[in-house]
């Protein structure tokens, strides 16, 4: 008797709420397209962003400025087809909500009905505690993110850790506070002390998403490129790779030149036939 499969069930914020509760972690990892996107499916992460990093990850920019609305609900669309039991997170990228609060709901709106997620994330502090609550309010769930980044990285000093003296780390935790004030599900922590990632968690009732900063966050993520070696621009320090996929790939890749060259590709087991008095017939 064939072993029954067993199919992932789709994750709520509710949900994440009470693992929090519980003190259960859980994770999330970027992904931008069908194929990957159904791997994640079938593991045990919970969680999708589609990231703005696809900018660089993806279309080869040098940041994540550059990426449109456009360019997330294109993304979003595959993810949200290749797992349909994961809940799944687009990214609201610069420019996107920054102008005005009813620019903000607009684009998310368009994120969520059109790329067919299940909540928006965006970058942003205290400042931007009531363009977070609007959208809320207009029924979109909403995960925070401050600490570094990505998108004001330039005004920032660079991709650099946050939040290291008093004054610096005081201000992320207000931002925190506010974010959980204005509503958000949830807070992404990049690149902080683990020291201020463990106060934040404890201070905050929502789940806190972190990416280099320290163990003691709710839940983790990582860009799914990043965990198996698929991207080497460069290795930030908090990324652990579980694989090193390039070197197959490149390996693989070779070894595929190398046959056809030497004429081992395509053989006989690779090639289709036809009946013999067919051919006579063409010959």
């Amino acid at each position: 008797m064939a072993e029954e499969v067993k199919v992932k069930q789709k994750m709520t914020v509710p949900q994440f709420k009470e693992m929090k509760k519980k003190g259960q972690k859980f994770t999330m990892v970027t992904a931008y397209d069908y194929a990957m996107a159904s791997l994640v499916d079938k593991s045990d992460v919970e969680m999708i962003l589609v990231g703005d990093s696809l900018g660089m990850v993806m279309l080869g920019y040098e940041g994540t400025v550059p990426v449109t609305v456009d360019d997330i609900i294109h993304h979003a669309k595959a993810v949200v087809r290749g797992a349909p039991h994961t809940f799944v997170i687009g990214d609201m990228p610069f420019g996107s909500y920054n102008a005005s609060v009813e620019d903000a709901v607009r684009n998310a709106t368009r994120i969520m009905k059109e790329g067919g997620v299940d909540a928006v994330k965006l970058e942003g502090g205290k400042y931007f505690a009531p363009v977070i609550k609007a959208i809320v309010n207009a029924g979109i769930p909403v995960m925070g993110h401050i600490g570094l980044t990505p998108q004001t990285a330039s005004a920032l000093g660079g991709f650099k850790v946050q939040g290291k003296d008093e004054k610096a780390a005081q201000a992320i935790l207000e931002d925190a506070l506010a974010i959980e004030e204005a509503g958000a599900f949830s807070v992404c922590l990049e690149c902080v002390p683990h020291q201020l990632g463990r106060l934040i968690s404890e201070r905050l009732s929502i789940p806190t998403m972190g990416i280099g900063a320290g163990p003691d966050c709710d839940s983790q993520v990582l860009v799914i490129h990043d965990m198996l070696g698929l991207f080497d621009r460069f290795v930030p320090k908090f990324v652990k790779q579980y694989v090193k996929l390039s070197d197959q790939i490149i390996k693989a890749l070779n070894e595929f030149s190398d046959d056809v060259r030497e004429k081992r590709f395509p053989d006989l087991e690779h090639s289709f036939t036809m009946k013999e008095e067919v051919l006579k017939r063409l010959y």
